[in-house]
């Protein structure tokens, strides 16, 4: 039987059933065509007919068998948007279909979790999940889902890093166990039982305990003794950690955060961490003097954890000074010793890590001479010392101008030592100048009394002199805040940002109709700022800050710093 048009088709699907109509069952190709196009249109329209499944044989005009069995929604979208918006263009395109079927039913769980992951791998889609980790709720499902809807090492496809002697040079690793072997350690801490703890993740192949692995950095081998898997405040002993898993390490001599572990035969580096410079300092003394040596130990154990973290020992006062990314960080540090080393500390009011920098071109000669009997000392070099290129990266821009050996060529790079070691100092209050043109033109040296240490102190001196000269300023960190607050609260939140000389850069509104400010503000204003903003908004106000730049500071507020910390105000103009 041939039916002429799909109203037809229909008709007799209803009035005869499926059962009923064997005539139905054997359709022509283009019967078959009209009626798989018909029935995904209606659903794709949204029309609900009835629950129905279409299981019949179906020929093409060969006579071959064809099976039509529609059973999922998203299987009947995708022969539509596969087969019927191409209108098959002869039979053999419909013969690629096979046990595909059209039926009215329910979306399952399976079929909602498929179509969550593939969102998720697309990122059209992130996925939330609610809980508290201090209570415990909440955390299994978190898991679970990042099972369920991450990306498995598979996903990701091949890693890549670059090889130890040649940064330009690409190597990949495959998500395989039989690939050479290769990790990246993210987290070190301590344990009291078990002592320093190296987390790290493995790209390829199969970390075995007992082996031996190449640490990239420092390029030595190193023996894992042994491994654990961590759950949650356990450790359970590990022969390996496979591909793809995270697990943790003892034995480790020299490694830090962010260094890569690989097969002696196949080095590779992997893309490192690159971690801020603290922007935040306090002087910290233990309350009783048996604590001195504690407190050593454990902020050196910190320090080993946190590479944004660093302990440093004033020289001019013998205070220790622990330094990181904000209030909440070093409270948490503080914290920690009292919990974990059993270290009481008095702390000093933060200070803000400022930089300094240069403003105009100086050219000048500098003569280095010492002479106290016998083999003296002497260099001399004229150099131009500048504010670095627009665009460039890095600390000291060395540009090497020297003709006809007037400086031999040993000495140069002693000259860029000199900078690069005099930078760390500069001449305003001991501040570090993060960037710095110098430009060596000329000079002359001594046959004997030149050497490789005279061109070092000469540059020193001259780095100072000049520094004197270009225009020093004082360099401050600014940071990007964010703060979430209800409509009716936003004139005061803006206005207390005003205070603190901070900048509104935008306003936006969130799903839940808070309104989001976004500003940069200097960190020396932010201090205490999370308890003024629950002040203001009644405690209904969040905040985020992250560092963001150092900006030059006002001359009036510079002078005012400078005063405290006894600086040379009088280079401020």
């Amino acid at each position: 039987m041939t039916y002429k048009s799909e109203a037809e088709i229909t008709a007799a699907f209803i009035n005869d059933g499926w059962s009923k109509n064997t005539a139905f069952t054997e359709l022509s190709f283009d019967d078959a065509r009209k009626i798989g196009k018909y029935f995904v249109d209606l659903m794709l329209k949204g029309t609900k007919l009835f629950r129905m499944n279409i299981c019949g044989n179906v020929y093409d005009d060969t006579g071959k068998l064809l099976f039509f069995d529609i059973a999922s929604t998203s299987e009947a979208k995708r022969l539509i948007e596969t087969y019927c918006e191409n209108e098959f263009q002869n039979p053999a395109d419909f013969s690629d279909i096979r046990n595909i079927g059209l039926a009215y039913t329910t979306i399952t769980e399976e079929e909602i979790r498929r179509a969550l992951r593939a969102a998720t791998l697309k990122m059209d889609i992130v996925p939330m999940t609610c809980g508290s980790s201090f209570k415990n709720k909440g955390v299994q499902c978190l898991l679970d889902n990042v099972c369920a809807y991450l990306p498995s090492p598979l996903d990701a496809g091949a890693v890549e890093g670059h090889a130890i002697d040649d940064p330009d040079k690409i190597e990949t690793r495959e998500p395989s166990s039989e690939a050479p072997m290769c990790a990246l350690a993210f987290k070190i801490a301590t344990d009291p039982y078990v002592g320093r703890l190296t987390f790290f993740r493995v790209y390829s192949g199969d970390v075995v305990a007992g082996s031996y692995v190449l640490n990239a950095r420092s390029d030595k081998k190193e023996r894992v003794s042994r491994l654990f898997q961590m759950h949650s405040n356990k450790q359970n002993p590990m022969e390996k950690i496979g591909c793809g898993d995270i697990g943790a390490g003892v034995g480790f001599k020299d490694i830090r955060t962010g260094d890569t572990l690989c097969d002696e035969n196949h080095p590779i580096v992997l893309e490192a961490m690159e971690f801020p410079d603290p922007v935040i300092g306090i002087a910290v003394e233990p309350k009783t003097q048996k604590d001195l040596d504690k407190l050593g130990v454990g902020l050196q154990k910190l320090a080993e954890e946190d590479p944004t973290f660093r302990v440093e020992t004033n020289e001019e006062t013998g205070q220790t000074v622990i330094s990181g990314m904000g209030e909440l960080h070093l409270d948490i540090i503080i914290d920690r010793l009292k919990r974990e080393f059993k270290v009481e500390c008095n702390q000093g009011q933060p200070q803000v890590t400022y930089k300094e920098a240069i403003t105009k071109p100086v050219e000048l000669r500098e003569v280095f001479k010492k002479q106290t009997g016998g083999r003296g000392k002497f260099a001399d070099i004229i150099v131009r010392v500048e504010p670095v290129d627009e665009g460039f990266e890095g600390g000291l821009q060395f540009v090497d101008e020297v003709k006809g050996g007037n400086i031999p060529k040993e000495f140069i790079p002693s000259i860029q030592k000199g900078f690069t070691t005099a930078m760390k100092n500069g001449v305003l209050a001991g501040y570090p100048v993060e960037k710095l043109k110098v430009t060596v033109i000329d000079g002359s040296f001594h046959p004997v009394d030149s050497d490789q240490l005279s061109f070092e102190l000469c540059a020193i001196q001259a780095f100072k002199k000049a520094s004197e000269k270009a225009g020093p300023v004082l360099m401050e960190p600014i940071m990007k805040i964010e703060v979430v607050t209800p409509e009716e609260s936003m004139g005061d939140v803006i206005s207390d940002l005003n205070k603190r000389r901070g900048q509104v850069e935008g306003m936006e509104t969130s799903r839940s109709g808070a309104r989001v400010v976004k500003a940069q503000a200097p960190l020396a204003e932010m201090f205490g700022y999370v308890t003024a903003l629950r002040t203001i908004t009644s405690g209904r106000a969040t905040s985020t800050m992250t560092f963001s730049h150092y900006s030059e500071v006002s001359s009036s507020i510079a002078k005012k710093v400078l005063t405290d910390c006894q600086g040379r105000v009088d280079l401020i103009k």
